[in-house]
């Protein structure tokens, strides 16, 4: 292959991992072309790709986006699969359609995932928050000190606000009513 052909080939896939910061690293091999279309309009309804790749290119196009994989991640075929909402979202998908699917899960071996370009085990991946669930817990551990600090400043002057009014309805009592 001529250097211009493999430069076309990195710019290809330099344009289509520009952004792309959630991925699922895969070896899948002898996997029919029946199975393997089925699987990929599955996923592709989920907005998921999976794309071969030929791993000297990957490696050098990963390089210029600063993301550097373990050496072992490059043996052997590599199937990236990426396109979820979140990296959890993206390993659960594939954990269905590839690693539990009973035609495919002796042929498919997950070498690792990516979240926001760093290299993560994939059961990390697999548990890991989404966008949405982090931001969820956040705002309760926000909130329940807040609201005990509500609760602490509100309390007291409740109490107060009771014995005053207490103390108003006693004198209402005890004032002799208006000659008529």
């Amino acid at each position: 292959m001529s250097k211009q052909v493999k430069q076309m080939q990195m710019d290809v896939l330099a344009k289509t991992f520009e952004g792309v910061r959630d991925m699922v690293v895969l070896s899948a091999s002898g996997i029919d072309s029946t199975t393997e279309n089925q699987i990929r309009l599955g996923l592709r309804k989920k907005n998921i790709f999976l794309l071969m790749v030929k791993n000297s290119l990957l490696r050098r196009v990963f390089g210029g986006y600063g993301i550097n994989l373990d050496p072992g991640t490059w043996e052997g075929p590599t199937t990236i699969a990426w396109g979820a909402e979140s990296v959890k979202d993206l390993s659960k998908e594939v954990d269905a359609a590839l690693i539990k699917n009973a035609k495919t899960k002796d042929k498919v071996r997950v070498k690792t995932a990516l979240a926001e370009g760093l290299q993560v085990p994939f059961s990390k991946a697999l548990a890991m928050p989404t966008r949405k669930e982090a931001i969820g817990e956040i705002i309760g551990m926000i909130l329940g000190p807040a609201a005990s600090i509500a609760g602490a400043l509100t309390g007291p002057a409740a109490q107060v606000a009771s014995q005053i009014q207490t103390i108003s309805e006693k004198k209402d009592e005890a004032e002799p009513a208006p000659a008529a």
